[in-house]
């Protein structure tokens, strides 16, 4: 495992709506998310790999920081992912 990769995603609405978004996506795909609308974190097992990290709300910003990944899965892939899930 590899870490680290951060980016952000712009959203529209409220920090509620993002944190409940970001909150389904990780949880359909069997992982855990704990935090609340301002900053938590996340893991979820990918293929019997772990994705794990934090995230934070500024304004209209969520601020990812993926903190443990498959050296193979680059960076850019999984913020396509999460953008993709998240619009």
């Amino acid at each position: 495992m590899s870490a680290t990769c951060s980016f952000t995603v712009p959203f529209t609405g409220n920090a509620d709506e993002i944190f409940n978004k970001a909150k389904n996506v990780v949880e359909n795909q069997g992982g855990t998310f704990n935090g609340d609308a301002r900053q938590g974190n996340f893991y979820i097992e990918v293929f019997g790999n772990k994705i794990a990290g934090d995230y934070s709300v500024a304004g209209n910003e969520l601020s990812i920081n993926i903190t443990d990944k498959p050296f193979f899965v680059p960076c850019a892939t999984i913020e396509n992912l999460l953008k993709s899930k998240l619009s």
